[in-house]
């Protein structure tokens, strides 16, 4: 047997809690630093018809500060969105993070408003509506923005419908 003189152990053990708590500082310190880097996302909007769904974040977002309308115009006529179908018979259920819902926020069909401004989290609006001329429809696809602000835009997120019928 192999004997030690007294505390002979204590400072190895000390050296290796210290080498173990300098690797975990280090390592905090990295992730820290490397979310620093990251950019902040925007809030997302989700469209829902029946059981499938899109969610995008923002075709145009600002951080919180107005868009300008040179910016939200060229958003507006962005063709690269999601699809979705919708059946005119069916439902198409808009949510928006409570964010864009404390700003207060406004459904927009081919860049026209086709609701009120509302600070709900959630609205429904029948298919139909969005390929019916009467609201400014034509064809068979229809683009839809979700607008956050009530009275300027300060972000935008669009989606294609598309009539499946």
């Amino acid at each position: 047997m192999t004997t030690m003189p007294r505390g002979a152990a204590a400072p190895v053990l000390r050296a290796v809690r210290r080498r173990r708590a300098v690797v975990a500082a280090g390592a905090v310190s990295a992730g820290l630093f490397a979310l620093t880097a990251c950019e902040k996302p925007s809030p997302m909007a989700t469209l829902t018809v029946g059981t499938d769904s899109v969610s995008s974040e923002a075709s145009c977002y600002n951080d919180g500060k107005p868009v300008p309308s040179a910016e939200l115009t060229a958003c507006l006529k962005d063709a690269d969105v999601k699809t979705i179908s919708v059946d005119p018979d069916e439902t198409v259920r808009f949510g928006v993070d409570p964010k864009i819902a404390d700003k207060g926020w406004t459904i927009l069909m081919n860049g026209q408003p086709l609701t009120d401004p509302s600070t709900k989290t959630y609205r429904t609006i029948p298919g139909s509506v969005f390929f019916n001329a009467q609201y400014g429809a034509s064809g068979n696809t229809t683009t839809v923005s979700v607008k956050e602000g009530e009275g300027e835009a300060v972000g935008l997120w669009s989606f294609k419908l598309k009539k499946d019928a």
